[in-house]
């Protein structure tokens, strides 16, 4: 190639940092507000000019000269803005780190005049630049020695990430699929803490902030992974508050209240530092102006993480608004964000202004998705998992009246009579669990009612957001035609459902377009007996099982219409458990007899009626946990 044909260098800025003599070393607490030192150079590619150099250059007034041994062409619009850029930008200052990883990650010639070349720095800024920008790899944490359970490799390298950050006094968003392990990253991170020596006695307590619908869940994952780690739940209109509250969460490792309870209670939670102020279902802070919001970002915590599997939804405010909750001022205000970035991606398409905004929040978010190649070999062709959901108070007073009744009569009775009552008590206790609309029948509204379906919903939303299909399993015919109209209207999308009077033509033509049609109804609901057996229904990788056949030979053979040969993809199985009530109580005696589960509960149900009335007083009892707010 000839040397007028050969690409030229371009003129451009470098950026020098470094530590100034009094910062923090990269073990202590730093954060994207510590000062440091720069300078600034002119460069063209990865050469250096002193200001003597630049000057001669732009003095020969030529289009095109030969530097070092290579060819640049000196733009005239760039020669000006790099002189008008010097004169501004004052060498031998100071800026916050956070200044300096915007300029050296996302800026470019229009922000600054001219193309940012290279951003260099010293000591442990030069590690953390590094490590950010992937030049070099973050250190491997171990499994922490409490955790009881085992991380996958992935999980893992989620651990040692948000450890990373934590170190250097960053924010971080973890923004995995749906089901690959965001909480157990968690709390592997806050044993983590507890591994360390140094952290051992001096680590305060950790909030976590989520829905209602998910407090029980978190608790009960927290007991099975982490049961050295003390708990406590704030929520309730018997929790404590003002100093009666101070005190008992600093004798807790972690926290647990919900985004209501933020804002209502922001008084009592502001008066405390937080080693970590979690959210989990992060998009519940996207809108910046919401006084919700407001009062979770004004909390005291030394360190923040965001849990969300969709960190913009609609909007990219959205993810300004986690980000600023997480690295305050770092995407700018609010304003400078919709100029910069907002307008011209979403109204404009602008790709070079997207690349940008990717570069900046990279180091920040971490997003691994079920179809990464390298996620795909660390995880199980199935994955089961329980989804522990909490009572309304409607639901846990309907509840209540059904046990009171139905035990007076049972203590009376005997017999084949007996047999029937507990099996009529355990029918109404599901319909109660599932939603009151279903156990009294009276065509009333859903929202707002049962803790299982708001959870439905939130984990359907998700799915659909990653472009799944799921199937939804229920032993009742009614519930099955309740939550098909209600989730077509609430998720805007064709809902099949799939029962024992469903003719085999319009079955036949259901199964081919889930299966085969990529526009068609993504979800699937299917009454247990009718689809839990002779059936493909591949096109599926959630299993919901919204109510419990306590068999699970039963529950197995419907998971497996998905679960089988053809399908291409990793299967999620959830099963929904209301905390404190039969439901959990059942599913705690198969699992604790899981080998003996076939033979001891074959016929169904009726292995239950052989219970004594204690026994059935025991099992049917409403715990106080069971209840949301």
């Amino acid at each position: 190639m000839a040397w007028w044909q050969k690409p030229s260098a371009r003129l451009g800025a470098k950026l020098k940092v470094k530590s100034q003599a009094d910062s923090e070393t990269s073990s202590g607490l730093l954060g994207l507000r510590n000062l440091v030192d720069y300078d600034w150079t002119i460069a063209i590619g990865d050469t250096e000019l002193s200001t003597e150099e630049f000057e001669n250059l732009v003095s020969l007034k030529v289009p095109l000269i030969q530097v070092r041994g290579q060819w640049v062409e000196l733009r005239p619009e760039e020669v000006e803005a790099a002189i008008a850029f010097f004169q501004k930008k004052h060498s031998n200052g100071h800026m916050s780190l956070g200044d300096a990883l915007r300029i050296g990650l996302g800026q470019e010639a229009s922000e600054l005049g001219l193309p940012v070349m290279d951003i260099v720095g010293d000591g442990w800024i030069r590690e953390l630049l590094d490590r950010l920008t992937g030049n070099t790899k973050i250190d491997p944490v171990k499994t922490p020695s409490n955790f009881h359970g085992k991380l996958r490799p992935y999980q893992l390298k989620g651990v040692s990430w948000l450890a990373f950050l934590k170190q250097f006094g960053f924010g971080a968003c973890l923004a995995d699929d749906m089901g690959l392990g965001k909480t157990i990253e968690l709390i592997s991170l806050l044993l983590h803490d507890r591994d360390k020596p140094q952290n051992a006695s001096k680590t305060g307590p950790a909030l976590l902030i989520c829905p209602m619908s998910i407090v029980g869940n978190w608790h009960k994952e927290l007991q099975r992974f982490s049961p050295s780690l003390n708990v406590m739940v704030h929520h309730g209109h018997e929790r404590l508050s003002g100093e009666a509250f101070e005190q008992e969460a600093i004798r807790h490792d972690i926290v647990i209240t919900t985004y209501s309870l933020a804002l209502r209670d922001k008084e009592h939670l502001s008066h405390l530092e937080w080693e970590y102020v979690v959210v989990d279902e992060a998009q519940n802070i996207k809108n910046d102006a919401a006084k919700q919001t407001q009062a979770i970002k004004k909390l005291n915590a030394r360190h923040k993480i965001a849990l969300t599997g969709t960190p913009v939804e609609n909007r990219l405010s959205e993810l300004w608004s986690i980000m600023e909750f997480l690295n305050p001022g770092y995407l700018g205000s609010g304003t400078d964000f919709r100029k910069n970035f907002a307008i011209p991606i979403e109204r404009y398409r602008d790709s070079n202004r997207a690349e940008s905004l990717k570069r900046l929040v990279q180091p920040f978010v971490l997003r691994r998705l079920k179809t990464d190649k390298t996620i795909i070999a660390d995880l199980p062709d199935k994955m089961e998992m329980k989804v522990f959901c909490n009572l309304t108070q409607e639901q846990a007073s309907l509840y209540e009246a059904v046990v009171q009744e139905m035990l007076a009569k049972i203590e009376e009775s005997e017999g084949i009579e007996r047999k029937g009552l507990v099996l009529s008590t355990l029918l109404k206790l599901k319909q109660v669990c599932n939603h009151p609309t279903q156990f009294v029948a009276d065509g009333s509204a859903l929202p707002g009612r049962s803790g299982k379906l708001a959870r439905l919903e939130e984990m359907l939303e998700e799915a659909l957001e990653e472009g799944d299909k799921a199937l939804i399993f229920t032993q009742f015919a009614e519930m099955g035609t309740l939550l098909r109209q209600h989730l077509q209207e609430t998720l805007g999308r064709e809902v099949f459902f799939l029962h024992g009077g469903t003719p085999k033509k319009q079955r036949d033509i259901m199964v081919q377009r889930f299966q085969e049609d990529r526009r068609g109804a993504p979800l699937f609901i299917l009454s247990l007996k009718a689809g839990g057996v002779g059936l493909n229904l591949t096109a599926a990788n959630h299993v919901f099982h919204f109510d419990r056949w306590w068999n699970p030979a039963v529950e197995n053979q419907a998971t497996d219409r998905a679960f089988r040969i053809g399908q291409k993809k990793n299967v999620q199985v959830h099963k929904f458990v209301c905390i404190g009530t039969l439901e959990e109580r059942i599913d705690q005696m198969i699992e604790r007899k899981k080998e003996l589960a076939e033979s001891i509960v074959g016929s169904g149900e009726n292995w239950l009626t052989e219970m004594s009335t204690a026994q059935l007083k025991e099992l049917f009892a409403l715990s106080r946990e069971a209840v949301g707010e």
